[in-house]
């Protein structure tokens, strides 16, 4: 008797993007990738269930959800995790995270780094944060990540590179970042890769995993820094 095909559905709506993929043993089933910077919440679940029934596929069929969980815009990334969490709990099946920093980097093909081989490379994945610094990780040439998450300003990421070789760029903060080290004399050529999150790598990275996956908690969301939002001193209470 055959098992039950892996199959699952990828969400992401952690940066400025609304995208989902029905991802089943290899193969793409469906896939909807919109920009939106607002809107996901009204977004996301009807292009999920018009993304299954392309498929011919419903809820029950899955194995797994995956989701980007952040670093990334505050409100956005938790829309896409509330939702996965959601659907994941309700079908009793794993719910998978991926960083949007791996899956950026994991964005940059084999032959584009092939093109860089013996260069020393370093793919530096930068993600917008909408602030002076950007949300940045580096992985070496195949894709072995060389650090943790973190946001960092332009002397912050120079000292990071300061080990030289070629630094391939990734990520919707890409140019800026390559502009902010161009000020410290580093170096930064673009990639050809998507600059949001690509679901159809998120699935393809939750399912190497899935095999593995000893954690059952559901993922928790990457900050690498507080909200702006703040309660005020009295904890919004209207004063006497």
């Amino acid at each position: 008797m055959n098992s039950k095909p892996l199959t699952l559905l990828s969400l992401d709506t952690a940066t400025t993007g609304c995208s989902v993929t029905v991802w089943r043993d290899g193969e793409v089933l469906a896939h909807d990738a919109r920009e939106m910077s607002r809107g996901q919440s009204e977004a996301l679940l009807p292009m999920a269930v018009a993304a299954l029934t392309s498929a011919g596929l419903v809820a029950a069929d899955l194995s797994a959800i995956a989701v980007t969980r952040g670093p990334g815009a505050f409100t956005g990334m938790r829309i896409g995790l509330a939702a996965a969490r959601g659907l994941a709990l309700a079908l009793s099946i794993p719910c998978i995270g991926v960083t949007t920093l791996v899956a950026v980097a994991y964005g940059v093909q084999a032959d584009e780094r092939s093109a860089h081989e013996g260069a020393n490379l370093t793919i530096l994945a930068a993600v917008e944060s909408k602030r002076a610094d950007i949300y940045v990780q580096l992985f070496d040439g195949d894709l072995v990540p060389l650090g943790e998450p973190l946001a960092a300003d332009g002397p912050a990421m120079a000292a990071l590179l300061n080990k030289g070789g070629r630094v391939l760029a990734v990520g919707d903060a890409a140019l800026r970042a390559k502009d902010m080290l161009a000020e410290h004399d580093v170096v930064v050529h673009l990639s050809v890769a998507p600059s949001l999150p690509d679901t159809r790598i998120v699935a393809e990275i939750a399912a190497r995993r899935f095999a593995s996956q000893a954690d059952t908690l559901a993922p928790e969301p990457l900050y690498l820094r507080p909200p702006d939002a703040k309660l005020p001193k009295n904890a919004g209470r209207a004063r006497a």
